[in-house]
């Protein structure tokens, strides 16, 4: 049978009650109490439950992981699938636990958090996806809570883990520039996210600096599922004067764009070019292959709760950390004459 509060109260002479306030430090227990009831614990072999232990410590051992959008949505994106690998990989090494939050609001999510830290069931928090005028940073910045945010924060240097994205998308359009594409459009997440709109800023750099014009009809900005890429894709080519070219923010979008291809009897690259983000693993079994841009998302991850522990520990390994993004090319842009 195993050993209770009620075991460890009985043969401390104490209530029940009082065990619990031990285990939850509470300053009211005088130290001869607390003392004899610890010494009972050990005598008995009880062994409190991992919250009461963290409560007693007033150390969790566990960090957030806030995903920012609702679970059925982030769970279909391969970027978080690969982000939380390096991420609980990471933790583990450093003996943490991690909490995946989700919410479908953004107040919800912001008392959610705070809660969590209020009530000490994380240590800190990972910020998967930070949003323009994002409450949730601004609430923890305000209460000194520890936490790393992936991507960057606008107006504000906060700890974060990030690739330039506005880089890496220029890179990608101009190289479907140098392939002969010159009417491209653009397909990308929730313009709410910073991510959307440092890539479009991107998209934007690439086709000015060529003298093109940027046709607003050709930018679409909903959400980074396959289901959007498919109707931004329907909606772009469904028209006679359409796009040669596509740039895709995530590589869920561009396989969504890809069967609007198929739909309308498009031939990829010839008539029209693709490229992506991302590198997920459907990029390269795709046919034609996926042309995008590779970040090392698992990296990130790794970093992101290497730094949030450090922080907790008061071990600071450095405030932002930028990740290079590289250019995969395959068979989706490569036009037919325009072979590099």
């Amino acid at each position: 049978m195993p050993v209770t509060i009620k075991h460890v109260a009985a043969e401390a002479g104490v209530s029940a009650s009082t065990v619990s306030r031990v285990l939850t430090g509470d300053c009211r227990i005088s130290e001869p109490t607390r003392q004899r009831v610890l010494q009972v614990m050990e005598q008995l072999g009880y062994h409190p439950n991992a919250i009461a232990r963290s409560l007693v410590n007033q150390k969790s051992n566990t960090i957030g992981l806030v995903l920012s959008r609702a679970p059925r949505t982030a769970m279909a994106i391969p970027f978080f699938a690969e982000l939380i690998g390096g991420i609980t990989e990471q933790a583990y090494a450093d003996k943490h636990h991690v909490l995946l939050v989700s919410s479908i609001s953004r107040e919800e999510e912001c008392s959610q958090v705070l809660n969590l830290f209020r009530n000490k069931r994380v240590e800190g928090v990972i910020h998967a996806a930070s949003r323009m005028d994002d409450t949730l940073i601004s609430a923890l910045a305000q209460e000194g809570f520890p936490f790393v945010v992936i991507g960057r924060v606008p107006g504000s240097d906060v700890p974060s883990v990030n690739n330039d994205n506005i880089a890496a998308a220029d890179m990608a359009v101009t190289h479907l520039l140098d392939q002969g594409y010159t009417r491209i459009a653009c397909v990308g997440g929730s313009p709410d996210l910073v991510v959307t709109m440092d890539r479009l800023q991107g998209y934007k750099n690439a086709l000015t600096r060529r003298g093109i014009e940027i046709r607003k009809e050709w930018v679409i900005c909903s959400e980074s599922t396959t289901l959007a890429g498919a109707a931004a894709s329907e909606k772009l080519l469904g028209q006679a004067d359409r796009p040669d070219a596509i740039f895709a923010m995530d590589d869920t979008l561009a396989v969504g764009v890809w069967k609007g291809t198929r739909k309308f009897g498009i031939n990829c690259p010839e008539e029209l070019g693709i490229i992506g983000f991302n590198d997920d693993l459907i990029s390269s079994i795709m046919e034609p292959a996926l042309s995008t841009v590779r970040i090392p998302i698992f990296e990130m991850g790794r970093e992101a709760a290497k730094m949030l522990i450090r922080g907790i520990q008061n071990e600071f390994t450095g405030k932002n950390r930028i990740v290079p993004a590289e250019l995969v090319i395959r068979q989706s842009s490569m036009r037919k004459g325009y072979y590099s």
